[in-house]
């Protein structure tokens, strides 16, 4: 019974939370989605090239840069220092994305090796739980599901903190980066920056929500299986 009225209390939050937080993918999107920005940004140097001035900047010469086109989305590896550039270069918020990865290669090593290690062993001590669960061998769910959320507060403190930073700083270095090209103008980048203040204003709330949202979704997951089991 105790887990029944979890899941309802699960299922009550998030919604409210996604209601409070104007989750809303589609608007972010549409936001995105600006022809005249876009034309903007294809007057800049390649995604390569505009990594390469982020890292000058940030007077990083140690990571590594990377083009994988088949990659959804880009993001920075802890463990090879190395970005990898996804297929970007046709939309104006691959300027900000851009600062947001290099801005990952400097923040505190410590920080981002734990979260990279954490993250994945994370991941795989509930794929054993859920296991473990499936098959009728787990002692003490309600234990091991309160340990679960306790692995779950600091996953999202170490990776919500190696966010915000970013998301935070990338704006004001894509300004930076901007000021110092000749290809556009001053009103060219005010209306970009302003591009990336829209994106920046509902992009971090839903982050935010997302990443909580992800960590309930897996509570259901094995909250559920409890309950048929």
């Amino acid at each position: 019974m105790e887990f029944i009225i979890i899941t309802i209390v699960i299922l009550i939050i998030s919604t409210i939370l996604g209601m409070i937080f104007s989750y809303n993918l589609k608007k972010i999107k549409h936001i995105a989605d600006d022809g005249e920005l876009d034309e903007i940004a294809k007057k800049l140097p390649s995604n390569k090239e505009i990594c390469k001035s982020y890292l000058k900047i940030l007077k990083n010469d140690k990571t590594k840069i990377e083009e994988c086109e088949n990659n959804q989305a880009s993001l920075y590896i802890a463990l090879t220092d190395k970005i990898l550039i996804a297929d970007i270069k046709n939309t104006y918020t691959r300027v900000q994305t851009l600062a947001h990865e290099c801005l990952h290669s400097v923040q505190d090593k410590r920080i981002v090796n734990f979260n990279f290690i954490y993250s994945n062993i994370y991941l795989i001590c509930y794929l054993v739980m859920l296991v473990l669960t499936i098959f009728k061998v787990l002692p003490y769910k309600m234990m091991f599901f309160a340990i679960f959320l306790v692995l779950s507060l600091v996953y999202y403190m170490v990776r919500m903190y190696l966010e915000n930073d970013a998301m935070i700083k990338a704006r004001y270095l894509a300004k930076e980066y901007l000021q110092e090209r000749t290809e556009v103008t001053k009103e060219e980048i005010e209306k970009l920056v302003n591009g990336f203040d829209k994106i920046n204003l509902l992009g971090m709330k839903a982050i935010h929500y997302q990443m909580f949202f992800n960590i309930m979704v897996k509570a259901l997951i094995f909250l559920i299986i409890c309950i048929m089991r």
